[in-house]
């Protein structure tokens, strides 16, 4: 598992600019995802969900100019976490009221399922905001290796297939598969570790 990651100080001091346009095309694909596939997790059709990530990030373009991030007081994780459990909670409240006197009890069933535990709506951030730093940080090492590197390494430790199956099918050796996983964890996780090094403790 990798270590949690955090955000960059640098990265959140810039799309406080607006017009910062490489700034927040960073911020939107580390993030993007993340809030639609949590949204999505918690029950909203494709189209709700992608309105609501849109909607979050519409509040962040003016939250962002007034964030005085210290590391110290939280992470931004965890701010970010609050912002979007509002939004994903206001979405359910509003469809309730649109339900009130319908007498549809079945979609009035499925809406009450959507309150689950704190706890567990926590677990699930932490664990969608884990897959999408992997992913991130995958999508940037990428291109350091070769082919059948990339392919030893995604289908041994994220299909996970056995690894002589996998020597076979790209004509090396089981050696070689081990090989190639392990460097491109490391890349990877040097990646997520350039992300952290600019605050250098706690998480993001």
């Amino acid at each position: 598992m990798l270590e949690q990651p955090i955000t960059r100080p640098s990265l959140l001091l810039r799309v406080r600019n607006p017009r910062d346009e490489e700034a927040w095309r960073e911020f939107v694909e580390l993030y993007g995802s993340l809030i639609y596939r949590f949204a999505s997790k918690r029950g909203l059709q494709d189209a709700d969900a992608a309105d609501l990530t849109q909607n979050v990030f519409h509040v962040l373009a003016g939250e962002m100019r007034r964030l005085d991030y210290d590391p110290r007081r939280g992470s931004f994780r965890g701010w970010l976490y609050a912002v979007v459990r509002n939004h994903v909670n206001n979405f359910f409240h509003r469809q309730k009221r649109g339900l009130r006197g319908s007498g549809d009890t079945g979609i009035q069933d499925l809406l009450e399922k959507q309150e689950q535990p704190e706890a567990q709506n926590e677990a699930l951030w932490e664990e969608e905001y884990e897959r999408r730093l992997f992913r991130w940080a995958a999508e940037r090492v990428r291109g350091h290796f070769q082919e059948a590197s990339w392919q030893a390494f995604w289908q041994t430790a994220v299909e996970g297939k056995n690894a002589g199956d996998v020597a076979k099918e790209l004509g090396i050796t089981v050696g070689a598969v081990y090989t190639a996983k392990s460097r491109v964890l490391d890349a990877i996780r040097r990646e997520v570790q350039q992300l952290q090094g600019e605050i250098g403790q706690g998480d993001g």
